[in-house]
């Protein structure tokens, strides 16, 4: 039967040169054998490797592709929320150009948002690195994450999805300065499929999420979608007056019963109470600072990327 829908293809690309051509010869084989209409959105992070010539040629010779160059590197969560501001599609999928994201499985994705799902979110198996050192960090974080924050990220869980139009409205309605899309989709709670994936090998190069990159992001997740930090302080706060109170009453004892002889003032246990009373005002205001730091970003309503240029298509 005929397909009408318009699908939109979101692709951030980093200094992919060399790579990002063979990624779209993968993609095009296989939209070339779909019936929808296809426009692929290459979303240009600041690359500074002649990635920007190598999508201005595959732009020439591929009228679906429209390619959106950033002013800047502002990151991959960025990149992908200018893909979906300018996006225009029944259907929008969000994927990596390193070829571990497949291509193929765009088929797969399209046909089961047909049955009603609003985002088919992949979830990425890796079975050769179960006992890696990204592997367990990366599954304790999703547990920490869920545990604080009410909603539930799948272990494993990749931008790569597909998104009904009604679903990236509702991100879109979503303004915040600082961006984790994964848990952003998790939570305007619109139906969703889980499908697993084995990943491939990268086409090229190496990964651009570097281990700053990755803290920065869990960063975003925890003090965007929880307050529980700010709870774990009053716990703290609680629990040092409970223990004050606790040390009244065991003093107030020889007081009592005529010992105040036994009282001898004890430097290292004072010096104990202070380190550890200390050590948790400051653990406190840490977290206190970290919001407050988020609250200064998001009041001065900065623009989460900014455009070089206009895309020949939206002009």
């Amino acid at each position: 039967m005929p397909d009408t829908r318009t699908v939109a293809i979101i692709v951030p690309v980093y200094n992919e040169v060399g790579v990002v051509e063979k990624f779209h010869s993968r993609l095009r084989a296989v939209i070339d054998a779909m019936a929808a209409r296809f426009i692929v959105y290459y979303v240009n992070d600041g690359s500074t490797d002649g990635t920007t010539d190598s999508l201005n040629r595959i732009a020439d010779e591929d009228s679906r592709v429209v390619v959106l160059e950033l002013s800047r590197n502002f990151g991959h969560q960025a990149a992908l929320t200018a893909g979906l501001d300018h996006a225009k599609g029944d259907v929008v999928i969000t994927m990596d150009g390193d070829g571990q994201h497949p291509p193929e499985m765009i088929p797969e994705l399209l046909r089961l948002g047909e049955q009603g799902y609003d985002i088919v979110q992949t979830q990425r198996l890796d079975g050769d690195q179960r006992n890696s050192l990204k592997k367990w960090t990366s599954g304790w974080f999703y547990s920490l994450l869920n545990s604080l924050s009410g909603i539930v990220v799948e272990p494993g869980a990749a931008d790569f999805r597909a998104m009904s139009r009604q679903a990236v409205d509702a991100l879109k309605a979503m303004p915040e300065y600082h961006r984790f899309l994964r848990g952003m989709v998790s939570w305007i709670g619109y139906r969703t499929v889980i499908l697993p994936y084995q990943p491939e090998e990268r086409l090229g190069g190496a990964s651009k999420y570097s281990l700053k990159k990755m803290l920065r992001l869990a960063s975003d997740a925890i003090f965007s979608f929880s307050l529980v930090p700010l709870y774990i302080g009053l716990s703290l706060g609680a629990l040092m007056l409970c223990l004050a109170g606790l040390e009244m009453v065991y003093v107030l004892s020889f007081w009592v019963r005529g010992m105040q002889s036994s009282l001898e003032p004890g430097w290292s246990s004072l010096m104990f109470v202070l380190l550890i009373v200390s050590g948790f005002i400051m653990i406190l205001l840490g977290f206190v600072g970290m919001y407050i730091g988020y609250i200064f970003q998001e009041v001065k309503r900065r623009p989460v990327y900014l455009l070089r240029k206009q895309p020949k298509s939206e002009k």
